[in-house]
């Protein structure tokens, strides 16, 4: 373990945001000795299409607690109604708590522009909380922190009304099996609901070993495009030959509401970029 180490904090809307859109950072930051925090605020009680939601809501909680437990992560799920999240003031205290109790050095949540009402919510309450985290007399319980952590958004294919900034470019190609892994650790998700709303449930195969490819054939062609779309960002970060081969990337545009991410906290925060 480092002796100061970093504290990354990601604030999804489901059990599996974290790994699903962050896996490979999370990865790297749990090897180099880091500590990781994934939260899930919903449920994810309406994530099936035969489970019911008490039953689904229990196993999705266990899932959360696997897929970190294979970096050594942790996982808190918050239980709020899968489907069902607002932005709310109540939200909002849970996240500036959340925040001060952790304190992070890094949160990464989604974006306000995003297909999912729940990751909108969250989005929307991380970027709210961002400045009362450091304010004494709102949320009075838990002690104000002296400054914002940097907050980053989590990173998503959606244009309209701008795309994703490719802030910070990161090369996971060498952790997909890793992320794949954790994945695999949700299973009533990537086995189960997530192919019959693909309509391929009948493609996934039964044989454990046999679905680990396949989930990784099946991820890889969704987060493939990302590295060609952020290709000049990953240029600039690794340099022309190595930039131009990564396969794999997680891309995080850095929030305006919080902490900037100046050139030291860039070395900090990102020190594995060359």
């Amino acid at each position: 373990m480092e002796e100061n180490p970093l504290r990354l904090l990601i604030l999804g809307a489901h059990p599996d945001d974290a790994e699903y859109h962050a896996g490979g950072l999370a990865t790297i930051y749990r090897e180099s000795g880091h500590v990781v925090k994934m939260v899930a605020a919903c449920d994810g009680a309406a994530g099936h299409h035969a489970l019911k939601p008490d039953q689904l809501a229990a196993i999705r909680r266990a899932e959360a607690d696997a897929g970190a437990a294979v970096i050594g992560a942790t996982a808190e799920v918050w239980g709020y109604p899968d489907g069902a999240l607002q932005p709310t003031l109540e939200l909002r205290g849970r996240v500036v708590r959340a925040i001060r109790s952790f304190q992070p050095d890094l949160v990464l949540t989604h974006r306000v522009y995003d297909y999912h009402p729940d990751h909108r919510a969250v989005g929307q309450a991380v970027q709210d909380a961002s400045y009362l985290v450091t304010v004494p007399l709102v949320e009075p319980e838990v002690p104000a922190l002296r400054r914002d952590p940097v907050v980053a958004c989590l990173p998503d294919a959606f244009t309209r009304p701008y795309p994703l900034a490719g802030d910070v470019a990161i090369d996971v190609t060498d952790r997909l099996d890793t992320i794949v892994r954790m994945l695999a650790c949700h299973r009533s998700q990537v086995f189960e609901w997530l192919p019959w709303l693909a309509g391929v449930l009948d493609q996934v195969p039964a044989d454990d070993a046999q679905r680990l490819a396949w989930l990784r054939d099946w991820y890889g062609a969704i987060v493939r495009p990302r590295a060609d779309r952020y290709r000049t960002e990953l240029v600039a970060a690794y340099g022309e030959e190595r930039g131009r081969q990564i396969a794999f990337a997680e891309v995080f545009e850095i929030s305006q509401y919080a902490a900037p991410l100046d050139e030291a906290a860039r070395r900090r925060l990102f020190w594995f970029l060359p």
